[in-house]
């Protein structure tokens, strides 16, 4: 198996299990300080409580899983691991496992990405971004990218919806004031100032999915527009009447703007013959 076909398989199918054990040589302890952050880093959003708790488990355990880093111009440059590499700094920890892989930076993102939609690391935003670097980055379809990161194309499509949403729905699914079953009932909304006015009441009122999704229903009836009928145009419909009248067949006027089409019908031959007389 190649490199580029295990990436769309993740972490694992890249770099096994026994890469990483404690016993493999392949790893060594890297002082912190040496390590730079992954620049495109698909999660931005770092909650002290989380970084805190796994900072009290390393410094009672170390840091059982090693990092991966590649090799930069100063030091090393994280692949994957960074709540790791954080939370080691917080336990006042001078170095930590590493494992140096050579990727170019389109496997570097890609694992980022990988590893933390794995963990579930991600918010539905961040997640949403991470797709849309990687395919306008890379050139990605939305098909191409979902064999890549191994998720359904409709879920690839679902999430990119996300980012068509205002910023401030956005920054409530960050805040985890939203869900992304709530966010997919907003974007079918096409107003913002109506999606602004959802979410208000989704969070005044905590609806759920299934109670937004009626709410929403109920909206879009209730403005659903009824077919107008068309105006009547009377001096037309007195003219055809006129010539109606005048000509002794029926006479239709279809007007469409300043321009339109007069209608003269006749039933045979001699019908034909009879109105070319009177018109010429």
């Amino acid at each position: 198996m190649t490199k580029r076909k295990a990436l769309g398989r993740g972490l694992s199918a890249l770099f096994p299990e026994t890469v990483i054990s404690e016993t493999d040589k392949g790893f060594f302890y890297c002082p912190i300080e040496s390590i730079s952050p992954n620049p495109h880093q698909p999660r931005q959003n770092f909650r002290d409580s989380e970084l805190i708790e796994l900072a009290d488990s390393i410094k009672e355990k170390g840091v059982i899983q090693p990092i991966l880093v590649s090799k930069a111009k100063d030091g090393y440059q994280l692949i994957a691991g960074e709540r790791r590499w954080r939370a080691a700094q917080k336990a006042g920890l001078d170095k930590i496992p590493v494992l140096i892989r050579d990727v170019s930076p389109a496997e570097t993102l890609e694992l980022a990405l990988i590893e933390n939609i794995q963990r579930k690391d991600l918010n539905p935003i961040e997640e949403s971004s991470a797709y849309q670097e990687l395919m306008q980055r890379f050139h990605l379809t939305q098909e191409a990218l979902s064999k890549r990161v191994g998720k359904d194309r409709s879920t690839i499509a679902n999430f990119l919806r996300l980012l068509k949403l205002p910023a401030i729905i956005q920054q409530d699914l960050i805040d985890g004031k939203l869900t992304t079953g709530h966010a997919r009932v907003l974007v079918t909304i096409e107003s913002p100032l109506a999606q602004k006015e959802v979410r208000d009441l989704i969070i005044k009122k905590s609806l759920s999915v299934r109670q937004t999704e009626k709410l929403v229903k109920k909206i879009s009836t209730l403005k659903k527009p009824k077919n107008p009928k068309p105006e009547t145009d009377h001096y037309m419909e007195s003219l055809s009447k006129d010539l109606q009248k005048s000509l002794g067949t029926k006479v239709v006027i279809r007007r469409k703007g300043k321009k339109g089409r007069i209608i003269i019908e006749f039933y045979s031959d001699e019908d034909l013959g009879r109105l070319i007389d009177q018109l010429l």
